[in-house]
């Protein structure tokens, strides 16, 4: 089992910076696959950007992919996502997840059935 703790979410301006992390218990997350997704209210979960296990492919939504950076830190087992320039938006929660898979396909790393485990979610609101 797999327990995954998202942070760091909260309030930013237009054009300004957040990162948000994902803390694991229970596995190492440099063994799994793993992305970011996000879901506004009333809509349905978004792709942002995946990250194959022990630091391979990276994959992201084409709305963030010049803004956007996600790293792991295998030290402290988190995988983190550092957004710049924000755009503004109302309330989104960002989902960290994880597969319990030993790989997904490359075309499948953006559907978010092929995930297992699900954190709880961390709020992000953009103000403009």
């Amino acid at each position: 089992q797999v327990e995954l703790v998202e942070s760091g979410g909260g309030l930013v301006q237009a054009g300004g910076s957040l990162k948000l992390s994902c803390a694991a218990r229970g596995r190492t997350l440099r063994d799994q696959d793993m992305a970011w997704f996000r879901q506004a209210p009333g809509k349905e979960r978004e792709f942002v950007v995946a990250s194959r296990r022990s630091g391979g492919t990276v994959v992201y939504a084409d709305s963030v992919k010049t803004r956007f950076n996600v790293s792991r830190d295998n030290a402290k087992n988190t995988l983190n996502l550092q957004m710049n320039d924000r755009k503004p938006e109302n309330t989104v929660v960002y989902f960290c997840t994880a597969s319990s898979l030993s790989r997904i396909m490359l075309s499948a790393l953006r559907q978010a059935h092929m995930y297992t485990y699900w954190g709880q979610g961390t709020q992000v609101t953009v103000s403009s």
